[in-house]
């Protein structure tokens, strides 16, 4: 590695790794803790890079963007940030920093980074500076939160990709804020100002649905929801809507908990869509593969919760490992959802382990396997499967009493809804089937709040 660094930190040790690591390295350094130091080094053009933190004690390394651009076009600058937001990767983007790192960095990775931008910055010509455009004001409230790394490679993916024309398919469980990207992506980009449009299945029937979609979207970003949930009928009015979009098309983006590869392979999901739609694919983790967010998330829902009008609340130190320690299979979602249930159920303004025991046992008894079981799986191979797993999300705390019964309604309800398909709704037969009276079968079908309606019978 060749060139001069110049580093601008307010923290000594930061300044001090990256100096010998760049140092060892080849490169000569400059490094200081004032922007104003930096921004003189700059004019009197030293520096064949700069590395920046954002949070400095005479500014704001994000503010001098625009001016190094100015001043000096074609210098790369990398800034490092412990804000963590997304809005930090986006800032850095509208304001043409070559990179973004979040702290704490991988240092190895921030020194491939660093060389090649240095090599970007031997070899190309010094670029015209775009003109910025303004970012929409910001309330507390942010569309995501999170500062783990999983999280921050998301952030910068979302902030590279915003302003592109590339269609967006977003990928993860249910409850990871899939269309909080898909949202986000929008909002945050330049076509903010025009329409956001979700797309369901109803809006694509009739020869007209599509160019309805069309109109109202006028250039801005249409959003098929859980496409792979979608039939063949409605995929294929999806490609012919795509191979006729007019010259000012919007922005396609798509969202699927399924993986459409396996759909593909399967035959239900279309070749030529699944390509058409992912341009850049977007992983969202799930909560269990950033646990670390888990306190962060609790707070932010807490705070949410406040501002809606409900009564101040925090979690005491063992009721937060508690929340913590539970596997969330219903991700964010359920995470939100369980703490407003806290908020309103909470005996004090501190939220106790007891009481977070309460909610997190009275969770639903049999939760969706993340991945399916084999076809050759006993039934009762299955069940125990999910038991098991039921009982490991609880982090070690016993699930509420009655959960016998729980498990029982759980197992009869689609037992019956199936045998009742099978028997074309009728009764009488459904109940010869499952052996039991057909007063019972009545009974449960009332209890269980089963609807029953004449079907196909099964052959």
């Amino acid at each position: 590695m060749d060139g001069t660094v110049l580093v601008a930190d307010d923290d000594r040790t930061i300044r001090t790794v990256l100096t010998q690591a760049l140092t060892r390295a080849g490169c000569k350094v400059h490094a200081t803790s004032s922007l104003v130091t930096l921004m003189r080094w700059v004019d009197e053009g030293k520096g064949d890079l700069v590395i920046s933190d954002v949070v400095m004690p005479d500014g704001n390394g994000l503010d001098t963007l625009p001016q190094i651009t100015e001043r000096r076009p074609g210098l790369p600058v990398i800034i490092i940030s412990a804000q963590n937001t997304i809005m930090t990767a986006i800032q850095a983007t509208e304001k043409e920093a070559y990179d973004y790192l979040p702290k704490p960095f991988d240092l190895p990775d921030l020194m491939k980074r660093a060389a090649r931008a240095l090599e970007v910055k031997r070899h190309a010509p010094p670029a015209a500076r775009a003109p910025e455009s303004a970012l929409p004001a910001m309330g507390e409230d942010l569309p995501l939160v999170g500062r783990t790394p999983a999280m921050q490679a998301l952030y910068w993916l979302v902030a590279r990709v915003m302003n592109s024309d590339l269609p967006v398919l977003v990928t993860g469980e249910s409850g990871t804020g899939k269309s909080l990207i898909a949202r986000a992506i929008h909002d945050f980009s330049d076509r903010r100002t025009l329409p956001f449009v979700v797309a369901s299945a109803a809006d694509l029937e009739g020869a007209d649905g599509p160019a309805t979609i069309l109109n109202r979207a006028k250039g801005g970003s249409i959003l098929f929801d859980e496409v792979g949930d979608l039939d063949d009928d409605a995929q294929a009015k999806i490609v012919r809507m795509l191979d006729a979009m007019p010259q000012a098309n919007p922005r396609i983006m798509a969202t699927s908990q399924k993986d459409l590869a396996d759909r593909m392979e399967e035959r239900s999901f279309r070749q030529d869509l699944f390509y058409r739609l992912s341009g850049v694919s977007i992983t969202v983790p799930a909560l269990r593969e950033r646990v670390d967010d888990i306190p962060l998330l609790s707070t932010h829902f807490l705070a949410r919760a406040e501002r809606d009008g409900a009564a101040p609340r925090r979690f005491s130190a063992e009721a937060l490992d508690l929340v913590r320690a539970y596997t969330w299979p219903g991700n964010v979602r359920q995470l939100e959802n369980a703490i407003r249930r806290l908020t309103v159920t909470a005996q004090t303004e501190e939220i106790t382990r007891a009481e977070v025991e309460a909610v997190l046992g009275s969770q639903p008894a049999i939760e969706p396997l993340i991945s399916g079981t084999s076809e050759g799986d006993k039934l009762s191979a299955s069940v125990a499967k999910h038991l098991r797993r039921y009982f490991d999300l609880h982090g070690g705390v016993l699930p509420s009493p009655g959960l016998y019964a729980r498990i029982l309604k759980e197992v009869e309800a689609p037992l019956i809804e199936i045998a009742l398909d099978a028997t074309a709704g009728n009764q009488a037969k459904c109940a010869d089937l499952l052996g039991i009276n057909r007063n019972t079968l009545r009974k449960k079908i009332t209890d269980l709040d089963i609807r029953v309606t004449r079907r196909r019978k099964l052959v």
